[in-house]
């Protein structure tokens, strides 16, 4: 086995912190909403990670690919995402009676900055270790499985301290960030490009956009989209569903409905697994194989929630956390990594913000707001925990649906005949097919 180099370890670091400031919240959040009455309001708190999503990443990787050299843009994000948060925390902390409007644009000011923050992050460590000769494919993974393992103490931490249900989770969060800002300043520098030559476009960075015009890489933005509808629903709802198990007398006494957190936290020590299979199966099957493998599981991770319980049928909910490893990264870090390989390097920060907004941008906002729509009218509109169990059956079966035909168009539409897009960019740009 080759020795860890010191630079594997900055960015392992880097990969911890920046998932431990999500994991403080996004899993737990919709949790804490239920108890202070704010139920139906749960789908707009991870829809507007979509909506931002939809101009932030671009923006950020823009100013990150002409200006502000990535680590840097990095740690401001950081910076202003947890003071927002922090301003979120104390709000909810401080107010006997917490207003959805007030609560909900505090906490939209910061993942307006969190969220570019993930592009960032691939940015940086892509850069770093390409400056080190270390080829992304093989040693990005293993760097990544140390965010999925900030993403998971994050949430145990939460879990055992009992945050999931107030507002010191945000807290949680917002101190990560401060920690995080500080870190990402200590990283290799990222080159920018300051020419002033080309197209308007060109100047505003908009050029990743060239990448539609080449049918592949299209095909494979728009899936992305259409997969990226179930990111969100699972974390928006996963938690309260979970918990709502308590209300029902057979369940009331469960571990599985008392500790939430702790159970879904499976979902993300799968990822830390599944992660370290995708260099070979990029490899040997190429991303259309891996990303039909990814649609399939969320098939299974929603059909095994609809058919799970806490009592005698935990095991299925279990199965439901080991297949999401595969759903998520497959999906996910592959696909960030398909698009790293596939442009160029003055485009790499503009085409991760490109994928963001497919993905965590318009895929996610369309699905959490159809999720929520779908919950309120199967779950929340019910008056007994018994009816309600029966509506979160129904939605789950809903969303495995969606998942399962999304998966069969992509079989037969997408094509990887593994040319390179860079090349085929050029080829574009010199006016040919």
């Amino acid at each position: 086995m080759s020795k860890i180099r010191p630079i594997q370890a900055r960015l392992a670091a880097l990969s911890f912190l920046e998932f431990a400031v999500w994991g403080a919240y996004l899993i737990s959040l919709g949790n804490y909403l239920g108890s202070v009455g704010l139920a139906t309001h749960i789908g707009w708190f991870y829809a507007v990670q979509g909506i931002v999503s939809l101009f932030m990443p671009a923006i950020v990787g823009i100013i990150a690919d002409r200006w502000i050299q990535a680590q840097r843009m990095l740690s401001i994000c950081h910076l202003l995402a947890g003071l927002f948060m922090g301003g979120a925390a104390v709000y909810a902390l401080t107010t006997p009676e917490v207003q959805f409007g007030t609560l909900f644009t505090l906490y939209t000011l910061s993942v307006a900055f969190f969220m570019p923050t993930i592009g960032l992050c691939n940015a940086v460590s892509f850069n770093a270790l390409s400056r080190n000769g270390l080829d992304t494919v093989t040693y990005f993974p293993p760097i990544r499985v140390f965010g999925t393992i900030g993403f998971i103490c994050s949430m145990l931490f939460v879990n055992f301290t009992q945050f999931q249900t107030n507002p010191y989770q945000l807290v949680t969060s917002a101190v990560l960030s401060f920690c995080l800002a500080a870190y990402a300043l200590t990283m290799p520098q990222c080159p920018t490009d300051r020419s002033s030559s080309g197209s308007i476009a060109d100047q505003l960075g908009l050029k990743a956009f060239k990448l539609f015009k080449i049918k592949r890489m299209a095909i494979f933005f728009i899936f992305s989209m259409c997969l990226g509808v179930s990111l969100q629903i699972t974390n928006s709802y996963g938690n309260i569903f979970i918990t709502s198990f308590a209300e029902i007398s057979e369940y009331a006494d469960t571990w599985g409905a008392r500790n939430a957190n702790a159970l879904i936290s499976l979902s993300q020590m799968s990822e830390t697994l599944c992660i370290l299979l995708i260099p070979f199966c990029l490899k040997r099957f190429g991303i259309k194989i891996v990303m039909l493998i990814s649609m399939f599981a969320w098939v299974l991770r929603f059909g095994f929630f609809g058919l799970g319980d806490t009592g005698s049928g935990l095991w299925l909910l279990v199965l439901s956390c080991i297949v999401y490893g595969v759903a998520f990264d497959f999906f996910n870090v592959s696909g960030g990594l398909y698009v790293d390989r596939q442009t160029s390097k003055e485009l790499r920060s503009s085409a991760q913000g490109l994928f963001m907004i497919m993905t965590n941008g318009i895929g996610a906002t369309v699905g959490t707001l159809a999720a929520q729509a779908i919950v309120n009218h199967y779950v929340f509109s019910q008056t007994t925990p018994e009816a309600q169990h029966a509506g979160w059956t129904t939605s789950w079966f809903i969303f495995a649906a969606y998942a399962l035909v999304i998966a069969i168009l992509f079989m037969f539409i997408f094509k990887d005949d593994r040319h390179s897009a860079t090349e085929a960019c050029a080829g574009t740009n010199a006016h040919q097919e």
